[in-house]
C-alpha cells in the first residue's frame, strides 16, 4: 500500500487568507456577528422590557473575543425566566401601593418555582432564554450579515 500526505497551503498562508477576509478576532466577521446579535434580539423585541429601556440598553459586546451580554443585576433572571428569592415587598408607606420588591443584602438569591411573565406590549417577543430563540429565528439572517462582512474583505488573486 502507498500513502502520503499532502498539504494545500500550510498554516500562515491560511490566516493570512483568513485575516483577508475578516475572520480574525475582533475583525469585520465578528463584528457583523455581534451587531446583528444585538439588534435582532432588541429591535426585534426579544429582550423583555424594562423602565426606561435599561436591560435592552444594557447589551455588552466584545469583537476581540467574540461574546454578547446584557450586564444589568437582574438580567440573568430575565433570561432565566424565573423569580429568585427571598423577595420582600416594597410598599409605599403613603399609598399603601406595592412599589417592587427587593431581596436582604448578603444573602444569596435561590430559583423559586414561579416562572416570571413577560409585558409583550413593548416587545412582542419577549420572554427567557430570548437569545436562543432569536437565534432559532433569525440564525440565516446573521450568517448572511457575517457572509456581507467577509465578502467585503479583499480578494487574492
Amino acid at each position: 500500500m502507498f500513502r502520503f500526505s499532502a498539504r494545500l497551503f500550510d498554516m500562515p498562508d491560511a490566516q493570512k487568507m483568513l485575516e483577508a477576509y475578516g475572520f480574525q478576532p475582533g475583525g469585520p466577521v465578528q463584528h457583523a456577528i455581534n451587531e446583528g446579535v444585538v439588534s435582532y434580539s432588541k429591535e426585534g423585541g426579544y429582550v423583555p422590557a424594562s423602565p426606561n429601556r435599561i436591560l435592552e440598553d444594557a447589551v455588552v459586546t466584545n469583537d476581540q473575543e467574540g461574546w454578547v451580554a446584557w450586564n444589568t443585576p437582574y438580567a440573568h433572571y430575565q433570561w432565566a425566566g424565573i423569580v429568585y428569592g427571598p423577595n420582600i415587598p416594597d410598599i409605599d408607606p403613603e399609598t399603601d401601593v406595592l412599589m417592587g420588591f427587593w431581596s436582604p443584602p448578603g444573602r444569596p438569591k435561590k430559583p423559586t418555582n414561579r416562572k416570571l411573565t413577560y409585558d409583550k406590549a413593548q416587545n412582542p417577543n419577549a420572554g427567557p432564554f430570548w437569545f436562543e430563540r432569536m437565534k432559532a429565528d433569525h440564525l440565516n439572517d446573521i450568517i448572511r450579515l457575517a457572509a456581507e462582512a467577509a465578502g467585503r474583505g479583499k480578494r487574492h488573486g
